[in-house]
């Protein structure tokens, strides 16, 4: 059976692959225990007292699994802060998508970055029917995770957004009926610029907008993410 043949339930995941996500939602392993007391103890009191971390638009976070959350990228401080606006219960459903090549490059960074932040690395460069990038986000959508993406591809070095990358429209074109949230970050660059490894306290903010169902074509559907972030962006 082919990607097109699968059938699909409303929210976009395979009716076959649905079936097991209650399930799999009731596991707690030893990993998914650290990134809660991580985020508990660490993240999240990082982001309110030394970040000053504001949140606009909170009402507009999914609370059900899945969706696919896009936002501009410009600090690594971006992917930590989006995860803290979440209950600590939800982290081991939340996948950020990460470079493989470079978060895969040890295995001291892989097994950090997978146990504290969840991420689904995906490949750059090298690509197999195996290690396909939409394959692979298809694949824990319909396992019942939703992803966090960065459309640019790549950090920014300043506040300009980046060009989105077709990849996002793509996956979004073989999962109907995802719920696309969009978010912007303020000021995280500023905070820990790209090249710096010591954030400094600046005061940040995450405006997050609406969910919404998204169709047409690839450059249609990476036009209209590109106009929702941007949107956000010049919300006063």
């Amino acid at each position: 059976m082919n990607d097109e043949q699968r059938a699909v339930s409303p929210s976009g995941v395979s009716r076959s692959a649905s079936e097991g996500i209650a399930a799999k939602t009731m596991k707690l392993t030893l990993r998914n225990v650290v990134q809660m007391m991580f985020f508990a103890l660490a993240i999240k009191p990082f982001m309110a007292l030394f970040i000053g971390l504001r949140v606009r638009g909170r009402e507009h976070l999914r609370e059900t699994d899945p969706f696919i959350l896009i936002a501009n990228h410009s600090s690594h401080l971006d992917t930590m802060s989006l995860l803290s606006l979440f209950p600590l219960r939800r982290l081991r459903r939340i996948r950020p998508v990460a470079a493989a090549d470079y978060f895969e490059r040890n295995r001291f960074v892989s097994v950090l970055t997978k146990t504290l932040f969840n991420i689904l690395p995906i490949a750059r460069k090298n690509i197999t029917a195996e290690n396909n990038p939409i394959r692979r986000m298809r694949e824990a959508i319909e396992a019942g995770d939703s992803i966090l993406i960065f459309p640019e591809g790549t950090r920014g070095s300043g506040q300009e957004m980046g060009e989105f990358r077709s990849g996002v429209a793509h996956l979004i074109e073989k999962m109907p009926g995802v719920a696309i949230v969009p978010a912007y970050l303020v000021n995280m660059g500023r905070s820990l610029p790209k090249g710096e490894f010591i954030p400094v306290p600046f005061f940040c903010e995450i405006r997050i907008g609406a969910p919404r169902i998204l169709q047409g074509s690839r450059p249609e559907i990476t036009k209209a993410l590109e106009a929702a972030v941007h949107e956000l962006a010049e919300e006063e």
